[in-house]
This record gives C-alpha cells, sequence and structure tokens, in this order.
C-alpha cells in the first residue's frame, strides 16, 4: 500500500506549471505525433500534458490524471484553452478508461510508489496492442551538488532517503525499471539516460537547484520522526543562503525507460 504523502499543494503547483516537454522531458519529444491519443499518468497541473497536446494536434488528444485535486483544478484554469487536453481527478489504480491509448507517459511518479510493478501493469491495460509507454524517474542515491551544499541539508537529505526507504519507495527507481517493464510484460524495452545538469549562469539555476527546499517543506519527515523541526527548518535557511553564494552545479541521475506491450 502506498503512503499519503501530505504535500504543500501551493509550492507543488508553482514547481509543476515551470515544466515544460523541452525542459523536462525532452526526450520524450521523438516519439510524439500528430494524431497519437496519450494518457499522462500524475500529471500534476497539466504542464508538460499541454505540451504533449501541442505536439499532437488537434487530430490528438491527451488525458491527464492526478489523485490531487488542487492540481487538477489548478491546471483546469492555467490550460482551459487548450481543447485537446482533458484533466481529470483519479487515482491510477481507480481509473478506468473508456478507449485505450497510443502512449501512456509517466514523469517523475513511480518514485512515490511502493508498488511500481503493480503500477506499470495497471498502465499497461491502458495501452492499443502495440502501444508504448514511456516511464521518466530518478536515482536519488545518486544527487551531485558541487560543492557539497551546508550539513543541514545533508542531513535532511539522509533523513529524506531513509524516510523514503522505511516508506516501501525505491530510491533508485530509475535504475530499475528496466527490469520492471520486463517483469510487467513489456518489451523492446529501451534506456535513455536523460540526467538534469543544472549549472550557474543559466537562466533558472536558483530555481532548478532550489527544488530541495521545497522537498524540505515536506513536514511528514518531522511528524514520522526521522528529523527534527528545528533542523528541518534550518536546512531550508542554509540550503536557501547556499545556492545565492557557493552552489555551483547539480546534477540529477534521470533516466527515460520505454516498452511497447503485444
Amino acid at each position: 500500500m502506498n503512503k499519503p504523502i501530505h504535500r504543500d499543494t501551493g509550492s507543488s503547483t508553482k514547481i509543476f506549471d515551470n515544466r515544460t516537454l523541452e525542459k523536462d522531458y525532452a526526450t520524450l519529444v521523438t516519439v510524439l505525433r500528430k494524431g497519437l491519443r496519450v494518457l499522462d499518468v500524475g500529471c500534476g497541473t497539466g504542464a508538460i500534458s499541454k505540451d504533449i497536446a501541442r505536439q499532437v494536434g488537434n487530430s490528438g488528444y491527451v488525458v491527464g490524471i492526478d489523485n490531487t485535486r488542487d492540481f487538477i483544478n489548478s491546471g483546469e484554469k492555467t490550460y482551459k484553452d487548450v481543447l485537446n487536453l482533458k484533466l481529470i481527478h483519479a487515482d491510477l489504480f481507480d481509473f478506468r478508461p473508456d478507449d485505450k491509448f497510443d502512449l501512456v507517459v509517466t514523469a517523475r511518479v513511480l518514485q512515490w510508489l511502493s508498488n511500481p510493478k503493480e503500477a506499470l501493469k495497471k498502465i499497461a491495460s491502458f495501452l492499443k496492442p502495440g502501444g508504448m509507454l514511456s516511464a521518466l524517474d530518478y536515482n536519488h542515491e545518486a544527487l551531485e551538488w558541487k560543492p557539497q551544499p551546508p550539513e543541514s541539508m545533508q542531513i535532511f537529505y539522509k533523513a529524506f532517503l531513509k524516510w523514503r526507504s522505511d516508506s516501501g519507495m525505491d530510491n533508485r527507481i530509475a535504475d530499475n525499471l528496466e527490469g520492471h517493464f520486463r517483469d510487467a510484460g513489456f518489451h523492446s524495452v529501451k534506456v535513455l539516460d536523460a540526467e538534469e545538469v543544472y549549472k550557474r549562469g543559466i537562466d533558472n539555476f536558483i530555481q532548478r537547484i532550489g527544488i530541495w527546499s521545497k522537498v524540505a517543506e515536506l513536514k511528514q519527515i518531522v511528524e514520522e520522526g526521522y528529523l527534527t523541526e528545528a533542523m528541518r527548518i534550518r536546512a531550508i535557511e542554509d540550503y536557501n543562503r547556499w545556492i545565492l553564494t557557493d552552489a555551483e552545479m547539480m546534477t540529477m541521475k534521470l533516466k527515460e525507460v520505454r516498452g511497447q506491450v503485444d
């Protein structure tokens, strides 16, 4: 069973709305074409979904599902003019689409599940014969900062990984997806490197490297005894100062895995 994640939907909405297909799921562009029917599982506010909708054109269609109603409500307002996009408040395991899809995408979602293999099997049932699943996710154990961030953030990050692991989430999901795809019955499985490298000087450096200040807003880590509230607050404050003064680069190890069904 998956542990409920109590997210700050306000800050998360801002993060999701800043995402784009070109910057945050660039490897997917090569498989998109006019007329595709696409499902985006865990679409957040639909920021990437709306870019996919534009790629597949008026002859194509995109459905985005997310189990956080605030994200869907926000996306419905923000992207109401994208006519070939429909956003639905639904849990993956309860979703019952009327039609099958040519392509299912799920970005940065499986990392939050304790049962990714079951999720992949469920997703396979949504695909037409010959349809493709594309999953994009992280290996959190391979995160690199240059130079190392303040000790308080390192302590938070260690607690974050321990909390995830104890909750049944896979911190190395990116490296394990290929096997999970095969176990779930997918064939023609392909792995693409999609690592994110952010260097000081790029336009969105502070926003991108600041993602860990947002992650540190996750109070469950404190509520469940993995860290004190004082240390959580200190990690955010120290890290934000470090971003402005000493931070040079962050590399997040990310992979896209593709597979097809018969």
